[in-house]
């Protein structure tokens, strides 16, 4: 088996590589074709939580496969690679979201250097990163930052970007209240 690089992809070699495989790489059909009065949408949203776990604990819960006890039944990534399935830097896999299926791809996955890093596009409508870096506050709580990067590839994709990016701007309480039940739930029951 020949055995890829473990070197992260960077985000603009992995951008290419992604628009190339999803055909938008080269110019798009004339019915895509943004024109001036049509601009394509490109947002960033931030936001900060707190996750009160050390460092090496809290980074795995945000890794494809971390995040499934927290993350609910609707985050269900179907890997592509690696097999066995664990998260790593490299690794691509599918989500759906709503009608749509998009493709992940794990850009960056390092523990040591307190950051992970997302791409991910939903054909014909848009590409998104998701930046998330790690700051141990102690040896029991960590402060996870989280940006998320989304362009629309086509008109079509403006309205997907704007409802997205308007779900992002609650991410952070959403994500704060499942991991806090999550590590609440799990933690081992105190002895008399």
């Amino acid at each position: 088996m020949i055995r890829a690089a473990t070197r992260p992809l960077r985000p603009i070699v992995l951008t290419l590589i992604v628009m190339g495989a999803a055909g938008l790489a080269g110019p798009l059909p004339a019915q895509s074709s943004p024109s001036a009065s049509e601009p394509l949408m490109h947002t960033t949203t931030h936001f900060e939580l707190t996750v009160h776990a050390s460092l090496a604990d809290a980074a795995p819960l945000f890794g494809p496969q971390g995040e499934r006890p927290w993350a609910g039944k609707h985050w269900d990534p179907q890997f592509i690679h690696p097999r066995p399935v664990h998260d790593e830097a490299g690794a691509v896999f599918t989500v759906k979201h709503g009608l749509y299926s998009a493709v992940w791809v794990i850009t960056e996955f390092d523990v040591a250097a307190r950051h992970f890093q997302y791409a991910y596009f939903i054909a014909d409508l848009m590409v998104t990163t998701i930046d998330v870096r790690f700051t141990p506050l102690d040896r029991t709580t960590t402060r996870v930052n989280v940006v998320y990067t989304r362009t629309a590839v086509t008109p079509a994709g403006n309205d997907h970007v704007a409802a997205m990016t308007n779900d992002d701007k609650g991410a952070g309480k959403e994500w704060q209240e499942a991991i806090d039940r999550y590590l609440t739930a799990r933690k081992p029951e105190a002895r008399p």
